[in-house]
């Protein structure tokens, strides 16, 4: 499995296997067993590259695929950003899913195929829709130098919008939580009686600073998870730091959390998703037909993905691991 680019960073995986075939499970095997805690189960996450960048990927892994509809979060850096380093991943594909990128310190720059370049800083929302199919490259800036760190995440779009036209979206004025000892950023969805610009379905994502002892308040029929950027916060009675996730079940209405110094969180909730997806290379689908047919069209280019201004080269892959050599 290549990891060395973002964009083949699910290479391989398929969200109902956890056969020995599928690297997330090969990768999993390799990270501690997971540990309960007050209800709070604690999975190691994985390291990956993604081009100059090291991240930690939370999910998906074999013992959590997703998160409501969060199927896919990567913690990247803190990494030094000089000339020509930062995100470097050329024009690459995806379907059925919508990214979401989070920098809490540099910037970064998103070209798509829908003509969008966008520089992302931190502190501002990156909301990309793929729909039926879009292609995107995420490029240094040029001139930012100094720390990269944030996060990428995807969310699977539902049957009413993965066949969709992709769409394009960037917010600055965001809506604030101020909970005690906590102050937060709502990204996706409603929490604690606040609403974020972007909505989509039963889901929630935010940014959380906590500086003391705060408690969550949850809704009963959504799955949580937690992953730490910076810091290190208590949570069912044991530490929670980056390279860990967090995972509450359904069920609970709060959430006690605390830090003895300041600490930076992401918080993901949602209903469980009631059918799985399948999930290989960029492409989020409910069939092998269909990302078949999806990695057909960018290997032959053949227009349903468009194609991206950018200098970088565009992101090939072998064929899907259940094809054939000859069907390659």
């Amino acid at each position: 499995m290549d990891e060395t680019r973002f964009s083949e960073g699910v290479d391989e995986v398929e969200s109902r296997s956890t056969s020995a075939t599928d690297p997330a499970a090969r990768e999993d095997t390799m990270s501690l067993a997971p540990e309960e805690s007050s209800g709070v189960e604690f999975l190691a996450s994985h390291h990956a590259r993604v081009g100059a960048l090291d991240v930690r990927r939370a999910i998906p892994q074999r013992r959590r695929r997703s998160i409501g509809a969060w199927c896919f979060a990567d913690h990247m850096g803190p990494a030094d950003v000089t000339e020509g380093s930062g995100l470097d991943v050329g024009p690459h594909p995806h379907t059925g899913l919508k990214t979401v990128t989070w920098l809490i310190d540099g910037q970064a720059l998103h070209r798509d195929s829908l003509g969008s370049e966008q520089v992302i800083r931190a502190g501002e929302l990156n909301l990309m829709s793929a729909g039926r199919g879009v292609s995107h490259a995420e490029e240094p800036t040029g001139h930012y130098r100094g720390t990269l760190q944030g996060i990428q995440l995807w969310i699977a779009q539902d049957d009413q919008d993965r066949d969709g036209a992709p769409d394009f979206e960037h917010h600055t004025d965001l809506s604030r939580v101020e909970l005690t000892d906590a102050a937060g950023t709502v990204l996706i969805g409603d929490f604690a009686g606040v609403r974020a610009h972007a909505n989509y379905g039963q889901l929630v994502g935010l940014e959380l600073r906590v500086h003391g002892r705060t408690t969550l308040p949850l809704e009963a029929d959504y799955e949580y998870g937690l992953i730490v950027l910076e810091g290190l916060v208590e949570l069912g009675g044991r530490d929670l730091g980056p390279g860990t996730l967090g995972y509450v079940a359904p069920g609970r209405h709060e959430l006690r959390v605390s830090a003895s110094r300041p600490s930076t969180l992401i918080v993901l909730g949602g209903r469980p998703l009631e059918q799985p997806v399948f999930m290989w290379w960029n492409f989020v689908a409910r069939s092998r037909r269909e990302i078949d047919e999806a990695y057909d069209s960018w290997r032959r280019d053949d227009g349903r993905f468009g194609h991206v201004a950018s200098a970088l080269a565009r992101v090939e892959t072998s064929p899907p691991y259940w094809r054939s050599s000859r069907d390659a």
